[in-house]
């Protein structure tokens, strides 16, 4: 039998391994899956070492936002060591003004103790308007972002803030990768992921249909599938 690949999944943020649950339980039959630690850094390059420090040495790497961005690190640090590369619900482009302004506020109320309800202001633009009825998921959200807490919050903004342009690095990327989001994903929409598509050389896309920004928890299944493929196949 063929030896299984590592399988190293990134959380966005401010979320932890729970985001994963589905393709954790799931995948285990054909990767060895870990679920990376991005807490206790505020920048892009600390975030990818630290997770480059515990990695096997080689593995398949997945992303979600935040976890798309460190991926980009890590390929910028180790490129040799990724076999496979999936980016998900992310984005090769730098912070906009505004968006960089958004974050900062964020980080203002948080220390101000208000974690919670800027995770609640943040729900519609994080999940499928169908999905904001869902307790179960918001409760889910909700926890994570708590575990996490605000001054991980707070660096993990940081490092989302000044993270590089990567776009001119997309031709370089050489692993077979997979693109993939959710249809009505607004932070990072369909057409940021054909451009990264575009310039990965071979990348293939995948839109999963009804559904917003966090595709593992909302359609896990597809997004399983769709992972599973990508380990078996490229």
């Amino acid at each position: 039998m063929t030896e299984r690949l590592p399988l190293i999944l990134l959380p966005g943020m401010p979320l932890d391994a729970a985001l994963w649950d589905h393709q954790t339980r799931h995948l285990g039959e054909v990767a060895d899956v870990a679920v990376g630690d991005l807490t206790g850094h505020d920048s892009m390059a600390a975030l990818a070492r630290a997770v480059l420090d515990r990695a096997p040495p080689r593995f398949a790497l997945a992303g979600l936002s935040m976890g798309g961005y460190v991926s980009f690190e890590i390929l910028r640090q180790a490129p040799e060591r990724v076999a496979k590369l999936a980016l998900i619900d992310t984005s090769a482009r730098p912070d906009t003004p505004e968006q960089t302004a958004t974050r900062k506020d964020g980080i203002a109320l948080v220390r101000q103790g208000r974690l919670r309800q800027v995770i609640a202001a943040g729900l519609p633009r994080l999940v499928h308007p169908d999905r904001l009825k869902d307790a179960l998921l918001v409760d889910s959200i909700q926890a994570q972002a708590q575990r996490v807490g605000p001054d991980n919050y707070a660096l993990q903004q940081t490092a989302i803030m000044n993270r590089p342009d990567s776009r001119p690095e997309l031709p370089a990327i050489r692993c077979p990768t997979l693109v993939l989001c959710g249809r009505q994903d607004a932070i990072t929409p369909p057409d940021v992921h054909a451009e990264i598509a575009a310039g990965v050389p071979g990348a293939r896309l995948a839109i999963v249909e009804d559904c917003g920004h966090l595709s593992a928890m909302e359609r896990p299944q597809a997004v399983t599938a769709l992972l599973r493929d990508w380990i078996l196949y490229g």
